[in-house]
């Protein structure tokens, strides 16, 4: 097997990039990609910032980034690990969809090397609907469960409980949405090779348009009324709160100077918090409360 590059995976991530945002334009039918090529200011290496506000999506981003520099005192404490230059290169991807139910959708794949000595995958895909329908949840856990078989028996159920335990706002005892598969520092340590786990991340990636696309279109034309858009603002809020409080990805990315645009693309345009909010009993919306818990068996248990 042929160990793939650092140009090469940069150069597979700027394609999947491409291919997700023709396919999420043809899905909105009406919204168009504005990108924003930016540089490092310091350092090397720069990106292709991409948002969509049309018809549908009230705001996506698709963001490309190779960034790299020289590895600071500071970044060797974050990671754990002590070298002299450092590159990172990912797609990223958040959607905040105009109906309510339609789910925002997160995902990630990144690569991290240090002196080419040093080397990891990570990334994953999470699902936070307004209002959780087991069907679909179960659907994305399907789908997931496949793309994690095709290399690894043990990788769904361990990217699972990831997702669950990463995606969780402790200080509200729920998890953010109904979870997915989230995994790190896939490197070295692994029984797989380079190439193996690069196909991999490849894949979990190109899972993302089909997932979405069959999330979005069982769900965009439904009627909804004002009291579901509130939900969903509401439900936004939560977003907000885990991206700005828990997400070690936001972190990494201002503390190593990354650009602040960019790495905030993920946060809603509205958001609404509501003090000591309690849904009516037995409502769709007290549903979705009562399922925002680790280690649900979307697949197998797919609650009523």
């Amino acid at each position: 097997m042929t160990s793939p590059s650092l140009d090469h995976i940069i150069e597979q991530f700027r394609a999947l990039q491409d291919q997700i945002c023709t396919g999420l334009e043809a899905l909105d039918g009406v919204g168009h990609f504005k990108q924003d090529l930016w540089t490092m200011d310091h350092g090397g290496g720069g990106g292709r910032t991409r948002i969509i506000q049309g018809e549908h999506i009230e705001k996506g981003g698709v963001n490309f980034s190779h960034v790299s520099g020289e590895v600071s005192e500071k970044l060797s404490r974050i990671l754990k690990k002590e070298g002299s230059r450092y590159h990172a290169t990912g797609v990223s991807i958040v959607l905040h969809p105009v109906n309510p139910f339609v789910p925002i959708i997160h995902m990630n794949v990144r690569y991290f090397e240090m002196d080419e000595s040093v080397w990891w995958f990570g990334g994953g895909i999470d699902l936070t609907p307004h209002y959780i329908v087991p069907d679909e949840a179960a659907f994305l856990h399907r789908s997931l469960e496949e793309a994690c078989r095709q290399t690894d028996p043990q990788y769904y159920e361990k990217f699972k409980k990831w997702a669950d335990d990463y995606f969780y706002l402790s200080h509200r005892q729920e998890t953010r949405g109904v979870g997915g598969i989230f995994f790190d520092r896939l490197g070295q340590e692994q029984p797989h090779s380079k190439e193996a786990l690069h196909h991999f991340v490849m894949r979990v990636g190109r899972s993302f348009l089909p997932i979405y696309s069959r999330l979005f279109e069982q769900n965009f034309d439904r009627e909804y009324q004002e009291e579901h858009v509130h939900w969903r603002n509401y439900r936004r809020g939560r977003y907000v709160e885990f991206n700005l409080v828990w997400d070690r990805g936001t972190r990494f990315g201002l503390e190593t100077g990354g650009r602040t645009e960019s790495i905030l693309m993920s946060l809603p345009g509205t958001a609404q918090w509501e003090y000591n909010y309690r849904p009516g009993v037995d409502s769709e919306e007290a549903f979705t409360l009562a399922h925002l818990k680790k280690g649900i068996d979307w697949i197998n248990g797919n609650p009523k």
